[in-house]
């Protein structure tokens, strides 16, 4: 049997306890254009987005030595790497960043900056910039570097599956 411990104004929660037990029950829900319930809400829906990224990257060396390229997912799933992507990445990138580099390149893509992508992989600068893809004036700063929207998707559309948009971090 709960007893009631009343509420502190208006129409809040009222709190019913027994024992050790509390439970809190909700007189008026909150409302789904409450900032917290939006939040709550575009953290889960991100996260199922999120659920397709690599969880367990590779260096591109074991990836080319490998005759399946894989990985894993956030979510338990197979990842398959395109075979001639990473061959090419392979061909144009020399052995010692072939065994830094891993794969699949993480870009950060956050509603908070709009229109560019970060990345805090400083071996992945030095090879898109070696490849071309990234201006050899961009700088590796404060663990990061950042690249332009539609350039980070450029990168991602030319080496399917090396590149991957984590949303909202």
């Amino acid at each position: 049997m709960f007893t009631h411990l009343g509420s502190i104004s208006g129409n809040p929660p009222v709190l019913l306890h027994s024992g050790d037990d509390l439970l809190l029950v909700m007189t008026h829900p909150p409302r789904i254009t409450d900032e917290s319930v939006l939040v709550r809400w575009m953290s889960l829906e991100i996260a199922k987005m999120n659920e397709g990224v690599v969880s367990q990257r590779k260096s591109l060396a074991v990836l080319l030595l490998e005759k399946d390229p894989v990985s894993v997912t956030k979510k338990g799933e197979i990842y398959h790497f395109d075979p001639s992507v990473i061959a090419t990445l392979g061909k144009n990138l020399p052995e010692d960043l072939q065994r830094q580099l891993r794969l699949p390149v993480l870009f950060y893509s956050s509603p908070d900056v709009p229109d560019s992508c970060m990345c805090p992989d400083e071996t992945a600068l030095a090879a898109l910039q070696l490849l071309g893809e990234v201006s050899a004036l961009r700088t590796f700063e404060g663990g990061r570097f950042w690249v332009s929207r539609p350039i980070a998707y450029a990168i991602m559309k030319k080496y399917p599956t090396a590149v991957q948009i984590v949303m909202g971090a």
